[in-house]
């Protein structure tokens, strides 16, 4: 080991010279990192010198294997970047530093500074952390399973509880949607995010965690109460939290998740984005996982999580998807959500009964904004056909909010047959108008203000578009308005909103509508 190691420094002294810079041997060669580090759990490193040309491969449970990006030697320490495959992540730099026999590492991945330490190995030792790679299957189209003709609406646990989440909590969460009267109005799904999963037992199969004994027995008690019950995993190696997620064993999870009567899976790219990171292999991951679900012949709505990424929605449908995620996360404040909302919410053409454009899950009631601002987060989502997936504590809900969530004309918007998602028809300083037809021939408008002043706003109908109706709706303040009125006049909220439904319609809208804001 030791001549094959000093013949690859000579190796690299006659290809690059200056002995000199050297203040101990370069750590090339192979390297085994102890198993105590954490995220992102590197397993080993291997280094060559040949002809001059420095190159390395480091490996990590989280990302596979790595290529050791910009690799230089300063003196006595090793500097490389890696690419995990997400195009947000700044990008810092790892120092390789020899301390005696030893090689320790550090840097900063995301959040995290890591730390690691590693040992000289022999080639049997490296290959035994050989990371393992998987075929993905030709592109073709997987057949429509008949869900989500309507948005979807639920529950899901990330929002509020992220990891912190078990069976007990859920069984409490599906009784107060019970007890809400939000199940009625359209609420069913209760999903589970991050965080559910345990080990693989010695056949691979994927295990609950301890906070959740009995999976089956919860989807038992969803079902028994008009529920839905979703789960979360990922394409990768790790999910976000690093969790198993399903990479080498789509199949197989997906028959555990069919046996226990799983109704909903959302699939997160997370680590798969190290293996999945261009157009064709990110639609053949998700395509991978929808033609398992299929195979199941139990009906598992599809949620896509890949952030937006290569125009999801032109094809989402076309991997089995029924839902796409067209942003980045949410979170619970007013620019957050309404940057999302207003200015990122997806194609509108490929939204529709089957398939939605998913500006990702409601804040509301999260404590983040005000009451306001979540009317203005439910008024955009229900005009873009957006799926409402609550994410606060429902065994807690106030009063306003609840009246917010369960508001059934906001609701019949949202879930309105047709399908077309709202557009914004003038944008002028602060204030945006929204419209969006529905199945009856009315049309849906939201005048929003983005100022954190009030405003005044006058609409004329003509100008709209709009001929003669017979019926105005202010949608918030459950109130029928003098429809015989040839316009609007309203003061709206700062960052607030007013929701009209326009019905019983003798002219279709033809032209962008015309406003005038006063302060």
């Amino acid at each position: 080991m030791k001549t094959c190691l000093w013949a690859l420094v000579g190796i690299w002294l006659i290809g690059l010279g200056s002995p000199q810079a050297w203040a101990q041997t370069p750590p090339l060669g192979g390297w085994v990192f102890e198993p105590s580090q954490a995220f992102p759990e590197f397993t080993k490193m291997v280094v060559t010198n040949r002809d001059g040309r420095l190159t390395g491969v480091i490996t990590s449970q989280w990302y596979g294997d790595l290529p050791m990006l910009n690799l230089r030697i300063d003196q006595d320490r090793l500097i490389f970047m890696i690419d995990n495959g997400n195009p947000r992540l700044t990008k810092h730099d790892f120092v390789a530093r020899l301390e005696g026999g030893d090689l320790v590492l550090t840097g900063r991945l995301w959040d995290d500074d890591i730390h690691a330490t590693a040992h000289r190995a022999a080639p049997a030792a490296l290959a035994a952390l050989s990371f393992p790679t998987y075929p993905l299957p030709p592109p073709r189209p997987v057949a429509d399973n008949g869900l989500a003709r309507t948005p979807p609406m639920g529950w899901s646990s990330w929002n509020k509880f992220a990891e912190a989440i078990d069976d007990k909590t859920v069984r409490q969460i599906a009784d107060a949607l019970v007890a809400t009267g939000l199940r009625d109005a359209g609420y069913v799904y209760v999903n589970i995010d991050d965080g559910w999963q345990g080990a693989r037992d010695a056949n691979g199969v994927l295990q609950p965690n301890a906070k959740f004994p009995d999976m089956k027995a919860l989807a038992d008690y969803l079902h028994a109460r008009g529920l839905k019950l979703g789960l979360y995993s990922s394409p990768g190696p790790k999910s976000c939290a690093g969790y198993p997620g399903s990479y080498g064993h789509v199949e197989q999870d997906v028959k555990t998740w069919a046996g226990w009567g799983v109704d909903y899976l959302k699939y997160d790219l997370c680590s798969g984005e190290a293996f999945y990171h261009t157009a064709d292999t990110v639609q053949a991951v998700y395509q991978q996982m929808g033609e398992a679900l299929q195979a199941t012949g139990r009906p598992i709505l599809y949620s896509l999580c890949e952030y937006g990424r290569f125009d999801v929605g032109s094809w989402g449908r076309r991997v089995g998807g029924n839902l796409w995620r067209t942003t980045r996360d949410i979170t619970d404040n007013y620019a957050a959500m309404s940057k999302i909302g207003f200015d990122t919410n997806g194609a509108p053409h490929n939204g529709g009964p089957g398939g939605w454009n998913d500006p990702d899950m409601l804040e509301v009631g999260n404590g983040g904004m005000t009451l306001e601002e979540y009317r203005t987060h439910m008024s955009l989502w229900a005009l873009m056909a957006a799926p409402l997936l609550l994410g606060d504590d429902l065994r807690q809900v106030p009063p306003d909010i609840l009246s917010l969530l369960s508001n059934r004309d906001v609701i019949a918007i949202d879930q309105d047959r047709l399908g077309r998602q709202g557009l914004p028809v003038q944008r002028s300083g602060d204030i945006e108008i929204w419209t969006r037809p529905l199945a009856d021939g009315a049309v849906a408008v939201g005048l929003f203000n983005r100022s954190a002043q009030p405003k005044t706003v006058t609409v004329n109908w003509r100008d709209l578009g709009l001929g003669p109706h017979a019926e105005l709706r202010d949608v918030w303040r459950g109130v029928d308005l003098d429809a015989a009125s040839p316009g609007f006049k309203g003061e709206i909220p700062a960052h607030g909103v007013i929701l009209l439904r326009v019905g019983g319609l003798t002219q279709a809208l033809i032209r962008p509508l015309s406003i005038r804001a006063n302060s």
